[in-house]
């Protein structure tokens, strides 16, 4: 349709240039014209809360309790994840498991890198 790109961080086609940048309508996302072709070929980044790369088998702690889905226990705040894996194509998202509770999928705003 047109020749502005899809989002890089949200797929979506819901774009507008903005001066030098793109900017995504729907979640915000902004970008220069040169890094969604390059960032496009290396795969997905995925950030902690504090933007620092997370990769898989780093260790990550829990910045606040959160509430397990199917477990009474909840995951309290300073626990650690150790080996982590990524979720293919989504940079939202990390598996791992704390001491106590196996296979957990976490939002990674809820994280920080150890």
């Amino acid at each position: 349709m047109s020749a502005i790109p899809a989002c890089p961080q949200c797929g979506l086609e819901n774009t507008y240039p903005d001066g030098a940048l793109t900017v995504c309508a729907d979640c915000g996302h902004e970008w220069a014209a040169g890094d969604a072709a390059a960032g496009s070929g290396g795969g997905t980044v995925v950030r902690d809360v504090n933007g620092n790369v997370l990769e898989a088998g780093d260790s990550v702690v829990v910045i606040k309790d959160l509430k397990v889905k199917g477990s009474s226990i909840p995951l309290k705040q300073g626990t650690m994840i150790r080996n982590i894996r990524l979720v293919e194509d989504d940079a939202e998202h990390i598996e791992g498991h704390s001491d106590r509770i196996r296979d957990l999928v976490l939002k990674t705003c809820f994280l920080r890198k150890a």
